[in-house]
């Protein structure tokens, strides 16, 4: 279990440094890699070809990891992530990502889950929920 939290935290870092530390040790070749948001990379080429684009778009100032569970082959990481676009547009959500390793700790499959921080409760000032008057974002 050590070597998997080892081997998230480098994902992690990797993403904060803007740098590629070993891609291609962590992930199998047909690794499935999905976002919160739904783009799905379906290779370990795809995703080292993400990751370096991505980067030149924008940068991750945080992604904070909160706990890690594990089951059998599967580790389930909680975290705050938190970036800047060139654009000067910032996002920010509570997330999961879900991993599935092989028998030698290679991610075989990653997907994300997000969570909105602007929570509310619709139930509030009222029985009859009262949603706020903005699009959602789905992660």
């Amino acid at each position: 279990m050590q070597e998997r939290e080892k081997i998230i935290r480098l994902w992690f870092d990797m993403w904060l440094r803007q740098e590629d530390l070993g891609i291609d040790d962590i992930f199998i070749d047909d690794v499935i890699y999905t976002e919160s948001w739904c783009p799905k990379y379906e290779n370990r080429a795809t995703v080292k070809h993400w990751f370096k684009e991505w980067n030149t778009r924008g940068k991750v100032l945080i992604w904070e990891i909160k706990q890690f569970f594990h089951k059998d082959n599967q580790t389930i990481v909680e975290w705050y992530f938190k970036n800047e676009m060139n654009t000067g547009s910032i996002e920010e959500f509570d997330g999961v990502s879900l991993v599935e390793w092989t028998s030698n700790n290679k991610i075989k499959s990653l997907k994300e889950f997000g969570c909105n921080l602007n929570t509310y409760n619709p139930y509030q000032n009222s029985d009859v929920p009262q949603f706020k008057a903005e699009k959602a974002n789905w992660f």
